[in-house]
């Protein structure tokens, strides 16, 4: 092989390892959730037992699990996950009612999806509806919600007829979520931020804080700290200032999680610092914080 030619080859070799690797990068880039999948519980039912008891919710998690394995996602046992909290706690009824939640919480997961299941049955045949919807576990948003039909069978073989069910939904109920779960990695998470002043408090937002009144100085905490200073503008009076929409991460650079929690108590710490005192609630997105 003459010079020249060695040289294109040696150039279009390069160009070939720069091509994959550049994809092997933007792949490795692509971050997907952690999933539990959780039946759908009506008033006083029992969790462990729905699922032990019926072979159609078993069937539906199996193949709903099997899904999203296919796709590289990381899912989590929800069985296991009640077997787990069940001997390693002993629960009260209140409890017991709320481990749906406690495993939720338990989890680490990052999106749980609701599982549910309508058998009908009529003289024309018989079918199965299942429904799915995917939530995200820090802030309740709704991500994905799909409905699959198996159509009806003159059958009353409900097994198959939940997999045809759950066949019929799967792809484009995971490229929905993937989607919006995609968004968030980009854009952050979004959470409210309510922060009143108590009615005992000698502050109000306009009190003077160092060199800004006390709304400047949380406002500019917030533009400083949202994710790609990524938030709404405050309503604001006397004694109340909401953000209605406010960015965080959805990770921490270590990869962990980062909860909406630890962005309102951050801001708490910061107020902290020119004697503030502080009280903050957590529910569901909804951050709140008194100013005493």
């Amino acid at each position: 092989m003459c010079y020249t030619n060695l040289k294109k080859g040696i150039a279009f070799f390069s160009f070939l390892i720069g091509v994959f690797g550049n994809a092997q990068n933007l792949e490795q880039k692509t971050i997907q959730p952690k999933i539990i999948v959780i039946p759908n519980l009506k008033s006083g039912e029992d969790l462990r037992n729905k699922i032990e008891s019926d072979v159609n919710y078993r069937i539906a998690l199996t193949k709903i699990k099997e899904a999203f394995d296919s796709r590289g996602f990381t899912t989590i046992d929800a069985i296991a996950k009640i077997k787990a909290i069940q001997t390693n706690s002993a629960l009260s009824q209140d409890t017991q009612a709320d481990l749906k939640s406690e495993i939720i919480r338990s989890s680490s997961a990052d999106i749980y999806v609701d599982a549910e299941i309508n058998i009908q049955q009529t003289s024309s045949g018989n079918s199965v509806d299942f429904i799915l919807t995917s939530y995200e576990v820090s802030t309740g948003n709704s991500l994905s919600n799909k409905v699959g039909n198996s159509g009806k069978f003159y059958t009353d073989d409900y097994s198959k007829l939940t997999s045809k069910a759950i066949e019929s939904v799967a792809d484009d109920f995971l490229n929905v979520m993937q989607t919006k779960f995609d968004q968030i990695v980009k854009d952050g998470r979004s959470v409210i931020l309510n922060i009143s002043i108590d009615k005992e408090s000698t502050y109000t937002f306009d009190t003077e804080v160092g060199e800004e009144s006390l709304g400047e100085k949380i406002e500019n905490w917030v533009a400083d700290n949202s994710y790609k200073n990524n938030y709404s503008f405050p309503s604001i009076s006397e004694y109340l200032m909401v953000f209605d929409q406010v960015r965080i991460p959805l990770f921490e650079q270590n990869g962990r999680n980062y909860s909406p929690n630890k962005f309102s108590k951050s801001l708490e710490n910061y107020l902290k610092v020119y004697g503030l005192k502080l009280k903050t609630t957590y529910l569901g997105n909804t951050q709140n914080i008194i100013i005493q």
